[in-house]
């Protein structure tokens, strides 16, 4: 399918809206909405998600989320950015205006790279408030805006935030010593001692005995099993024996009587009254 121009053309720019509009109806676009790419107020943006993706399973999840429960995500992304948005195969076709064109692509991006929609759209409507306050029109709004953190931190991530957890910790008590009269540095960056490496052997680890070798041993292997189930029942009462003991033994510890204090005889008595009346 090629598009040209005729003698009859004034706008030169029109080949290229209807380069966009062909792009549009390849995408499954209604002829109808498709038409609109003609007005000079919209644009249109293919965005291609096939190759973010490539576990199948999980592209078609997260494709299903921009979409949502009965299109309520879509909706609300429609809604919000004045755009419209057709989820197709591995595309997404949007059509509206350029600085929505944006928004939307910023939110299907980030919808295949495993960040939920709703955030963006929560981002929105927040900004969509903000606008209507004409105080507000000068400053900056990231002090309104939600900051949503990542919840899996690479190792270099987990790292350097260890780092400043501990650069934190000596800088307070570097402040508790200086209000002391005293001083203490300790080195942030220093490497924990490494662990002495064990002595190099080719040969491998003795193998651990099994089961079977363990009965080959003590003759239990072959005994019959009658015998087995004989031994097995004393041992199960010999447990038995020792825990009741124990437990006897703290159950007559309530009934042991507690020393009681030696009354004083009439001769101790007479000495402590005679020492009373000397002093």
């Amino acid at each position: 399918m090629s598009v040209r121009t005729t003698r009859k053309t004034y706008d030169p720019y029109i080949i290229l809206k209807a380069r966009d509009m062909i792009k549009l109806l390849a995408r499954g676009v209604a002829v109808g909405q498709a038409v609109k790419i003609l007005d000079d107020a919209v644009a249109c943006d293919i965005i291609k998600i096939g190759n973010i993706v490539r576990n199948k399973e999980r592209f078609v999840k997260r494709r299903q989320r921009i979409i949502g429960p009965d299109g309520s995500t879509l909706k609300a992304i429609e809604l919000l950015t004045g755009c419209y948005v057709l989820v197709q195969g591995n595309t997404v076709s949007a059509m509206g205006p350029y600085k929505s064109l944006k928004e939307v692509r910023r939110i299907v991006l980030d919808c295949m790279r495993n960040i939920h929609p709703i955030y963006r759209i929560k981002e929105l409507m927040i900004r969509r408030e903000l606008a209507k306050d004409p105080k507000l029109a000068t400053e900056s709004w990231d002090r309104f805006l939600p900051k949503f953190r990542r919840r899996h931190l690479t190792s270099a991530e987990k790292s350097a935030k260890k780092r400043e957890a501990n650069a934190g910790k000596v800088e307070a008590r570097n402040a508790a010593a200086e209000a002391t009269g005293e001083r203490m540095e300790v080195d942030v960056a220093a490497e924990p001692p490494k662990k002495k490496k064990k002595a190099y052997t080719p040969f491998p680890p003795p193998q651990l005995p099994r089961k079977v070798d363990l009965q080959l041993e003590s003759g239990e292997y072959f005994l019959k099993a009658s015998e087995k189930e004989a031994k097995e029942v004393a041992r199960r009462n010999k447990q038995q024996a020792e825990a009741s003991a124990v437990r006897q033994a703290g159950r007559a510890e309530a009934y042991v009587a507690p020393e009681e204090s030696k009354a004083a005889t009439v001769a101790e008595k007479r000495r402590k009254r005679k020492h009373e009346e000397m002093s």
